[in-house]
């Protein structure tokens, strides 16, 4: 897979800098906080994927 840049969730508003970005590269996910660009975390791309279905069922 290519690198997908940095994104937001579309409930995200323009003017809101409270937000967790993502991007996808390869086998990992990178997240950060919008309010602090040079940090992120990794994680498997697996372990992203269990987290977003987890949320969905909420």
């Amino acid at each position: 897979m290519n690198d997908t840049g940095w994104f937001k969730s579309s409930y995200s508003t323009s003017g809101n800098d409270a937000c967790v970005e993502v991007r996808l590269t390869g086998a990992t996910a990178a997240v950060r906080d919008s309010k602090n660009p040079d940090g992120s975390i990794q994680v498997s791309r697996a372990s992203w994927q269990d987290f977003l279905r987890s949320t969905e069922a909420r």
